[in-house]
């Protein structure tokens, strides 16, 4: 049977679940998982592992298969937000010394969760603040420096990055690092000045 899921609709994937063909849920962990690692990497961590991100967010995709009522939205929206919601509430409660890096995050991401706000006044200051954000990263990055955040969001490695660009990894990984400092640079400066 599990041959025949890559063809199916995730409406027709979650009736098979729901008669207990379990295997179901392991094929729907792989099919989204390129999402969380997506996801982990839009919450850009200072000195940490996306691993951990990642780690969380298949708990997340986890909770989301558990938890989905088909019908009510599609299975792609609600397990992106199970996800989003399991990274952060991970960042948050890591408070302890041995989660330090995962309270230094800096997100890339909140434009992705526009769609949780209630009303659409809230939606467009949202929208507003991040347009602002992304001008304010925007100005503090070179060309090159742009590209590698782009590449890098995209999912490429380090190795892929260098290759794509025709630089050495050396010169993609000192990209990275400035990168990260200039954007918490950005988001110490939106924080010290409260809403944008």
């Amino acid at each position: 049977m599990r041959a025949a899921y890559p063809e199916m609709t995730d409406k027709e994937l979650f009736e098979r679940l729901g008669r207990g063909e379990s295997e179901v849920a392991d094929f729907l962990l792989e099919k989204y998982k390129p999402m969380v690692k997506r996801q982990a990497r839009t919450l850009y961590l200072i000195g940490g592992e996306n691993e951990d991100l990642i780690q969380e967010g298949m708990i997340g995709l986890y909770k989301a298969i558990r938890t989905y009522r088909p019908g009510e939205s599609a299975f792609a929206s609600y397990a992106q937000v199970c996800v989003n919601r399991q990274m952060y509430t991970a960042v948050q409660a890591s408070g302890r010394k041995k989660h330090e890096p995962l309270n230094e995050y800096i997100s890339l991401s909140e434009d992705l969760n526009l769609f949780l706000l209630d009303n659409p006044e809230s939606r467009m200051i949202a929208q507003e603040n991040m347009e602002k954000r992304y001008q304010l990263i925007d100005k503090q990055l070179s060309s090159m420096e742009r590209q590698v955040l782009k590449l890098y969001l995209e999912g490429g490695s380090y190795e892929e990055i260098a290759e794509e660009m025709g630089r050495s990894e050396k010169s993609v990984d000192n990209a990275i690092q400035r990168l990260k400092k200039k954007l918490k640079k950005v988001e110490k400066s939106v924080d010290t000045q409260g809403a944008l």
